[in-house]
């Protein structure tokens, strides 16, 4: 019997991998943040695409705005993508509804600009390694991901933490390498719409799961304005974390790589990733 999964396996590179990969584990990419983490030209990437589309690893949609035109492609994982991944990592085949309702999901649902504001902050990261000889993302796990029991044990862990369930729900977690250091870090993707009391709150979770851990890693603070980002460090001014808090605000130019982060309580000067302090 012919399996169409071992038919499309020769036709993959490592890079369409990783972003099947990605596409299973986080939702949905637009062409532009592929093109930007993964290939050197975009007209390279849309070649690329249209292959993975024609051979139904990948699907396609692209929402109109609502003054008009419309944005680029977003992409998503297909069934026969969802089953080619799911094989290479050893899982049972994702349910034959899949990569519908996960299409469902994104096309319909609220939650696309959330989602895609987070993939693109890790999918710059991504590309800041690509073109940055010495850096690499060497992890990007999903907030479900985050929040399977023993999620950040290590090996040498007691084994009853195996079983504890981190009541931190990060929007994402990495851990960036630069020039030999690595740093672990939870990503909050700040769209502005939550009371700034209800950012400093979640760090109650990330205490919790320090203490439990014996290990700290910062919690990343991304917001959407210069404003929101000097309010928010008022509020941690007044209520000290005891885990480690830096915050950055978006702008057309800023990679979340560079000099973009404050720690908290440590004044206004910007620090790079790789200088946050993790242990």
């Amino acid at each position: 019997m012919d399996d169409p999964v071992l038919r499309v396996q020769v036709r993959l590179t490592a890079r369409d991998r990783t972003l099947l990969g990605w596409l299973y584990d986080h939702g949905v990419l637009t062409s532009f943040q592929i093109a930007n983490a993964l290939f050197p030209s975009l007209d390279f990437c849309q070649r690329r695409l249209r292959t993975l589309t024609e051979l139904r690893l990948i699907a396609r949609f692209r929402p109109n705005r609502p003054d008009g035109g419309s944005y680029p492609y977003h992409y998503v994982i297909d069934q026969l993508g969802a089953e080619t991944i799911a094989a290479a990592r050893g899982e049972h085949p994702p349910r034959r509804e899949h990569a519908r309702t996960e299409r469902r999901r994104w096309t319909a649902g609220h939650l696309l600009a959330h989602r895609l504001g987070i993939n693109q902050f890790f999918t710059d990261l991504a590309g800041h390694a690509r073109s940055h000889p010495g850096t690499t993302l060497d992890a990007w796990w999903s907030e479900s991901a985050c929040r399977r029991p023993g999620a950040f044990v290590r090996s040498d862990d007691p084994v009853v933490l195996r079983a504890y369930q981190p009541r931190v729900r990060p929007d994402g977690y990495g851990e960036w390498t630069e020039d030999g250091v690595t740093v672990p870090f939870f990503l909050e993707y700040d769209t502005g719409t939550e009371p700034l009391g209800t950012l400093v709150d979640k760090l109650d979770g990330y205490t919790e799961l320090a203490r439990h851990l014996g290990r700290v890693w910062p919690v990343l603070f991304w917001l959407h304005s210069p404003a929101r980002e000097r309010n928010l460090q008022r509020m941690l001014t007044d209520q000290p974390p005891i885990v480690p808090v830096a915050t950055g605000h978006r702008t057309d130019s800023s990679s979340p790589a560079g000099e973009v982060w404050a720690i908290a309580q440590a004044g206004w000067y910007r620090y790079r990733l790789a200088e946050l302090p993790a242990s």
